[in-house]
C-alpha cells in the first residue's frame, strides 16, 4: 500500500471538491438573493407543508404545490400590489411638492409660533429659513427623482432577470419543501463534524431563521399595516408610504416605528391639528408600540438568545452589506457566531473537567 500516494490523491481530490464548490458558488452568485429567500420560505413554511402531507395521506407533491400557492397568495401577490400602490402614491406626493401644494414657509411659521421660546432659541435662527430649506428639499427631491428614474429604467431593462429570480425562488421552494429532508440528510452526512455538534449547529441555523422571520417580518407587517390605517383614518396624505416606512424601521432594533410617527405627531400638534396629534401619539405609544412589546417575545420566545446590541449591530451591518436580505443574513451570522463560541466554550470546559 502506497501511503504517500493515497495522501496525494486524497489531497488532490479535496482541492478539487473545494475548487468546484467555489466555482459553483460563483456561478449562482447572481441569484444569491433568490436562493436565500427560497431557503427561508421553505424553512418558514415547512410546518404548514408537514400538516398538509398528513392531511393528504403522504402525497408530498400535492402538499408542496398547495404550500407554494400559499406562499404566492400570502407573500408574492401582496408584495407586488403594495409596490404598485407605493409607486403611485410616491408619485402623487412628489407632484404635489413640485406644484407647490405644500407651503413650507407657512408650515415653518406655524411650528415656530407653537414652540416655546427656549426651544426655538435652542434650534437657532436659521432652522425656519424657508428659502434655504426649500432649496435643500428641492435638491433632495431632484436627486431622489433621478434615482427613482434610474431604478425604473434598470427595472425595465432587468424585468426578465427579476422574473427569472422570482421563478428560481418559487421553484427552489417547491423542491426544498418536497425533498428537503433528503437534501438535509445528504448535506449533514457530508459535513466533516461530530454528528452531535453538526446537528446542534444546523438546528441553531433553522431556529434562528424561523425566529427572525416570525419576530421581525410578522411584527413589521402588523406595525406597518396599523400605522398606515391610523394615518389614513386621520386624513394624513401618503398613508401607504408612511405605513411602509414604519414597517421598514420596525426591522431595525433600537429605532422602531417612532422615528416616523413621533415627528408627524409633533408636526400635527405644532400646526394646530391638536386632536389628530393627540390621537396619533396615543396610538403610537399604546397600539403600534405595544405590538412590538407584546408580539415579538411571543413569536420569538426563547428561540434566540442574542443580546440586543448584537442584534442591532448585526442587522445594520447586514443591511449595509447585503441590502434587504441583510436583515436575515446579519442575525443568522451573529446567531451562528454565538452558537459556535458557546459550543466551543462548553467543549473546552468539559475537557478541563475531564482532565481534572
Amino acid at each position: 500500500m502506497n501511503l504517500r500516494g493515497d495522501r496525494l490523491e486524497n489531497g488532490t481530490f479535496l482541492l478539487l471538491v473545494v475548487a468546484v464548490t467555489v466555482l459553483f458558488g460563483w456561478l449562482t452568485l447572481p441569484y444569491f438573493g433568490a436562493i436565500l429567500w427560497g431557503v427561508v420560505a421553505a424553512i418558514l413554511f415547512t410546518p404548514l407543508y408537514n400538516k398538509l402531507v398528513t392531511a393528504f395521506s403522504g402525497r408530498r407533491s400535492l402538499a408542496a404545490t398547495l404550500t407554494l400557492l400559499t406562499v404566492i397568495g400570502l407573500v408574492v401577490i401582496p408584495a407586488f400590489l403594495l409596490a404598485v400602490s407605493l409607486v403611485q402614491q410616491a408619485t402623487e406626493i412628489y407632484v404635489g411638492l413640485e406644484e407647490g401644494h405644500f407651503d413650507l414657509a407657512v408650515v415653518l411659521s406655524q411650528i415656530r409660533s407653537a414652540l416655546p421660546r427656549w426651544a426655538s432659541d435652542m434650534l437657532g435662527p436659521n432652522w425656519t429659513d424657508a428659502n434655504r430649506l426649500r432649496d435643500t428639499l428641492a435638491a433632495t427631491l431632484s436627486t431622489g427623482a433621478q434615482s427613482i428614474a434610474g431604478q425604473a429604467l434598470l427595472f425595465g431593462q432587468g424585468a426578465l432577470n427579476f422574473l427569472a429570480a422570482l421563478g428560481i425562488m418559487l421553484y427552489l421552494t417547491f423542491f426544498l419543501l418536497r425533498d428537503g429532508d433528503a437534501y438535509g440528510s445528504r448535506i449533514k452526512s457530508a459535513i466533516p463534524l461530530d454528528p452531535d455538534l453538526r446537528d446542534r449547529l444546523l438546528q441553531d441555523f433553522v431556529t434562528v431563521v424561523r425566529a427572525t422571520m416570525k419576530g421581525s417580518i410578522v411584527v413589521a407587517v402588523i406595525q406597518g399595516v396599523l400605522g398606515g390605517v391610523i394615518f389614513w383614518a386621520l386624513g394624513i396624505e401618503g398613508a401607504l408610504l408612511w405605513g411602509l416606512l414604519m414597517g421598514v424601521f420596525s426591522l431595525v432594533p433600537a429605532v422602531g416605528t417612532g422615528i416616523v410617527w413621533v415627528p408627524v405627531a409633533v408636526y400635527l400638534l405644532a400646526t394646530g391639528s391638536i386632536w389628530q396629534g393627540v390621537v396619533l401619539a396615543f396610538c403610537g405609544f399604546f397600539i403600534i408600540g405595544m405590538v412590538d412589546n407584546l408580539l415579538r417575545p411571543i413569536l420569538i420566545g426563547k428561540d434566540t438568545k442574542l443580546p440586543d446590541f448584537v442584534v442591532l449591530i448585526s442587522t445594520l451591518a447586514g443591511l449595509k452589506l447585503f441590502g434587504i436580505s441583510g436583515f436575515i443574513i446579519g442575525p443568522i451570522i451573529a446567531a451562528l457566531f454565538v452558537s459556535v463560541w458557546r459550543t466551543f466554550t462548553e467543549l473546552r470546559l468539559r475537557e478541563v473537567a475531564t482532565d481534572d
